[in-house]
């Protein structure tokens, strides 16, 4: 008899064992490891597992991070998520690479009522984007510092060259908003594809109307294409960008055709010359830490901070859910996860301050964005 009882408090100790496993805290992660968007993917990734060796537990709850590749593709992204949440059953949906991918992950967060942080801007209003946050910077905020800047440089005539997809729009779209009030007059609105290895004929196009200006609707690699197109027509007019354009490998491939470039970005990416004053240095420094300590390199890219940016508003909200005593990997603690995530209250990022309220999908302000222009392939920060 006293081994039959010794036998049932042992398996009773093992189904608690696995209980308290299975109550571990599990983050999706879809990001373009390849494709046209792995310039952006690639640093997403990166930063994500900067973050979690900076905050590997809530409350007691280990946190595990499982990553997928979508191929820089809205079809695959959709498939991952769809994976993420019927197989490996996480708790919360982050990514991706390019607003097309975002916004097909969202369809599927929000039809499997799963709350996802998406850390590349999209816009989906109303229940569309009920079960979504984004801390990225919505376009906006950054559209409207760049043409801002423009103003105070006398520029009159501006010419745009972006995407031909979603993330392109949502450039233009803010652009033609903020333009107009500031007198500045849209001369021509040129497209191209991610994938496409010229613009020469959108480039001849912008030549032709005399712009004071032409402003970069693209993004990563891709983005440097037009910069490149320009130099070798000697385009001497201004050069705006977006801050989906701030990552190495941007630096890297546009070289000196992008000399002078002017754009908008997140603190992080200057945080060093900062003042001490500023909210986002501390946090921002300990990002650099703490990525240098998991890759031991340097990290000198806008895009990992989002990832990283992310983590903590995750953890903060999945902390206030913890503490209600709701556990994980239950579909009471995904909606009560996405409830605590639209309710968050200055959280301070390395990009800036986040607050998120219901009916909104951003959680950036005026303290989020800085004003950088690339000068020998470093970006030095603007009064």
């Amino acid at each position: 008899m006293k081994t039959i009882q010794r036998l049932a408090l042992a398996l009773l100790s093992l189904m608690c064992a696995l209980s308290a496993a299975a109550a571990d805290l599990k983050v999706g992660l879809s990001t373009s490891l390849s494709g046209p968007a792995a310039s952006i993917g690639i640093p997403y990734a990166k930063g994500m597992q900067a973050a979690l060796a900076y905050k590997g537990e809530v409350s007691g709850h280990k946190i595990q991070l499982i990553t997928l590749d979508d191929n820089s593709d809205p079809t695959t992204a959709a498939r991952n998520a769809r994976k993420l949440i019927e197989e490996d059953k996480v708790d919360v949906l982050m990514g991706t690479s390019g607003a097309p991918s975002a916004m097909a992950m969202a369809g599927v967060a929000r039809e499997s009522k799963t709350p996802m942080i998406a850390l590349t801007p999209v816009n989906l209003d109303g229940e569309e984007g009920a079960w979504l946050v984004v801390v990225a910077q919505p376009a906006s905020l950054m559209v409207n510092a760049a043409v801002e800047r423009m103003k105070k440089n006398g520029v009159q005539t501006v010419a745009f060259i972006g995407f031909a997809d979603a993330w392109g729009d949502l450039v233009y779209d803010n652009l033609v908003k903020a333009a107009g009030p500031a007198g500045i007059k849209i001369v021509a609105n040129e497209r191209y594809a991610r994938a496409d290895a010229s613009v020469t004929g959108q480039v001849l196009k912008i030549l032709a109307a005399k712009p004071d200006a032409v402003m970069n609707g693209g993004s990563g690699t891709p983005g440097a294409l037009p910069f490149l197109a320009l130099a070798e027509r000697n385009y001497k007019g201004g050069l705006y960008g977006n801050h989906a354009l701030i990552n190495p490998d941007f630096v890297r491939v546009a070289g000196a055709a992008a000399e002078g470039l002017i754009a908008p970005t997140g603190p992080v990416l200057v945080a060093e010359q900062l003042p001490a004053t500023n909210p986002t240095r501390k946090v921002s420094l300990d990002f650099r830490a703490a990525y240098q300590k998991t890759h031991n390199a340097p990290s000198i890219d806008a895009f990992s901070a989002y990832a990283f940016d992310g983590w903590l508003v995750f953890v903060d909200a999945a902390a206030r859910v913890i503490a209600s005593k709701t556990e994980p990997g239950t579909p009471a603690f995904r909606v009560a996860l996405r409830d605590q995530l639209i309710n968050t209250k200055e959280v301070v990022g390395t990009h800036g301050v986040l607050n998120f309220k219901p009916g909104t999908r951003y959680g950036a302000d005026e303290r989020a964005r800085v004003m950088v222009k690339l000068e020998r392939g470093q970006w030095k920060l603007l009064p």
